[in-house]
């Protein structure tokens, strides 16, 4: 049974049950273990409830963002370096889709081997641990841009980039671009937006973090002198002093919602009321250092403070990354929508999510 707080019909589940928004509770539906594993994850475990709680406000404010009926593609998180209840929580906010691109690690690779393993994680285990959190996982492959730098790998690893770039899951090159803005970080971003071009798969830029305005122009400048077509072009880490430089480049956008260093939901806010959604697309960029997995729903829910329709933002968390990463082969937006297997039995390579726990004891953690 669903019991409406906000005089508003939730979203059709695929088992066909309604799937209730925020400020909505639900007793759980007649659905198999794995299935309203699902259910729970995606609406989060406040949400389900069997009795009515003594005011809609004690639950409404558990579930601020904890909102199934937004669906969001989160087109930037290194989840390499996260653990599993950024998952679970992300599941229940309705993330879908995660895309992670490649990326460092924090100190320097020495070697190609360690490439090829960082590779093979990302389009193996890290893809398996997404689903079993019901979340769908893609990446993008590249050299980034700080470790083009290093001559102990950079074409030793530019050269295995061919084998990667036909894998199903990969759908860009990314992420490439500048950092320290030296020669050779050019030279390799050039390199790669070829191998995009020779693949046919769109460019996730970085652009540099420090003396923000000249990197951004001259990572345009690059892309632009490439011939690569500018709708096949992300321009990452973007803020208010660079959003002019782009707007009429035909690239898309990207935002990282970033503690301190980048943007914030509430400058992101008033960014997308000066400019509107069109060709932006938002992101947490999370990875190992202070980040926030939830930047995305976070900034969904400050949109929502400042009267933005439903309709604009399920454009600028849904439409614009699905249309801009879905339209090379590499999965479609059915595909996303469905749910992945969310089997606690099911391994990889052997490897299993549990680590050591049985399906069933993970089973009763979710139930009341």
């Amino acid at each position: 049974m669903i019991h409406d707080l906000m005089n508003d019909a939730g979203d059709p589940h695929p088992s066909g049950h309604p799937v209730p928004r925020a400020g909505f509770y639900a007793s759980p539906p007649t659905l198999s273990k794995a299935a309203l594993l699902v259910w729970r994850f995606r609406c989060g475990r406040d949400m389900i409830a069997l009795r009515p709680p003594t005011a809609p406000e004690a639950l409404i404010g558990k579930v601020r963002f904890m909102s199934p009926a937004t669906r969001i593609f989160e087109p930037h998180a290194h989840m390499f370096s996260r653990v599993t209840d950024d998952y679970q929580d992300m599941a229940r906010a309705g993330v879908r889709v995660i895309l992670e691109p490649a990326f460092w690690l924090g100190q320097p690779r020495t070697q190609v081997g360690s490439f090829i393993d960082y590779f093979d994680t990302l389009i193996g285990w890290e893809r398996h641990r997404a689903a079993q959190f019901g979340i769908h996982h893609v990446c993008t492959m590249a050299l980034n841009p700080r470790e083009a730098n290093d001559p102990r790998v950079n074409a030793d690893v530019l050269a295995l980039l061919p084998r990667y770039l036909e894998k199903n899951s990969v759908v860009g090159v990314g992420e490439i671009g500048l950092d320290d803005m030296t020669p050779v970080e050019e030279e390799f971003f050039e390199k790669q937006i070829q191998l995009a071009i020779d693949h046919e798969l769109p460019i996730l830029v970085h652009t540099p973090h420090r003396d923000k305005k000249r990197g951004f122009k001259r990572c345009l400048e690059i892309v632009q002198a490439s011939g690569i077509p500018m709708d096949r072009v992300l321009l990452d880490h973007g803020n208010e002093e660079t959003v002019k430089i782009t707007l009429d480049s035909g690239a898309m956008q990207g935002f990282s919602i970033y503690p301190n260093t980048k943007m914030s939901p509430d400058r992101m806010v008033a960014l997308l009321q000066t400019y509107g959604v069109e060709r932006m697309i938002i992101n947490s960029a999370c990875d190992w250092g202070v980040s926030d997995p939830m930047s995305v729903p976070k900034t969904v829910d400050a949109m929502r403070r400042a009267g933005f329709s439903e309709e604009d933002i399920d454009t600028l968390v849904w439409k614009n990354p699905v249309g801009f990463f879905g339209r090379f082969g590499r999965g479609s937006e059915d595909e996303w929508l469905s749910e992945p297997s969310l089997d606690w039995s099911q391994t990889h390579e052997g490897n299993s999510v549990l680590r050591g726990q049985t399906p069933e004891a993970m089973d009763s953690r979710h139930e009341d």
